[in-house]
């Protein structure tokens, strides 16, 4: 796997200058451990500056320096999809595999509780839970949005099993005595994982707008900075109609190139894992 990032890498130019951009933007959320500012403090900086010297982004309405703000916001939604994405890989592989490997009334039962989880509508249950527990907090956004995240990927990788299990070594693995762990961690693991991978950025970028969408909602807790709730805090103070457009346009910028950078990666990777596909795109 590590290969075939490394040819990408040389030989993609729209996986190299995405992979260069994600690199940045994890610089640039290295700078939160050296900020001057307390990212939960208002009123450190005058307010409503626009972008200069002394403050590259402008400063928001509740004196906050953005340039040291972003650092914080986006290191902290990415933490949550990151943790969405490993709980969800998780989940996705063990149901995935089990259902796929054992067939019969197992996989029905497993893919009856799959299904029900594709089509459950998160957003209203998400208000609803707002409702009913006042706030809704970040570990309980991961929990919610993990148990919601796996259900996709789980059926892909059933079929991926499920050719796999017809296949001449599964048998031969069978009839040796090794048990289905050893079968799935050895035999079938290095054909999931790289759909793992591929779906995992997807479910990234998935988690991401989620977060992004139910914090600016007003859904979480708004104190803690995020992409989500800086755009909350804008909104709420009229940024753009009263002027402060780098209030807003900062974190939108910055939102949309990860977005476009994992979009583009979790392509690159589909096409260049996708068994029909003899070379890896330029």
């Amino acid at each position: 796997m590590w290969r075939l990032l490394r040819d990408l890498y040389r030989y993609n130019k729209r996986f190299k200058i995405s992979v260069i951009i994600i690199l940045c933007m994890f610089a640039y959320m290295l700078l939160s451990l050296i900020s001057p500012y307390d990212p939960r403090t208002n009123y450190v900086v005058p307010i409503n500056l626009p972008p200069s010297i002394q403050h590259p982004f402008g400063t928001t309405s509740k004196g906050q320096d953005i340039f040291w703000l972003l650092p914080f916001a986006l290191r902290n939604s990415f933490i949550i999809s990151l943790a969405v994405v490993i709980i969800t890989r998780i989940i996705a592989l063990f149901i995935g595999t089990i259902a796929g490997y054992r067939g019969g009334i197992i996989d029905n039962i497993l893919m009856t509780v799959d299904d029900s989880f594709i089509i459950l509508p998160i957003l209203p249950i998400l208000i609803l839970l707002k409702l009913i527990l006042g706030q809704i907090s970040f570990q309980s956004l991961i929990l919610i949005l993990s148990l919601f995240g796996w259900a996709w990927d789980a059926r892909l990788v059933r079929s991926i099993v499920l050719s796999l299990r017809e296949r001449e070594f599964s048998y031969t693995s069978f009839f040796s005595g090794r048990s289905i762990l050893e079968i799935i961690l050895k035999e079938y693991l290095p054909y999931i994982y790289p759909i793992l991978l591929a779906t995992g950025i997807n479910n990234m970028i998935w988690s991401l707008g989620m977060e992004t969408t139910i914090s600016t909602l007003g859904l979480t807790s708004i104190d803690t900075p995020t992409i989500g709730t800086m755009v909350f805090w804008a909104l709420q103070h009229q940024a753009f109609v009263s002027g402060i457009w780098w209030w807003l346009i900062f974190p939108i910028i910055f939102v949309v190139l990860l977005f476009l950078s994992l979009y583009y990666i979790s392509v690159t990777i589909s096409e260049a894992v996708d068994p029909r596909l003899k070379v890896i795109g330029g």
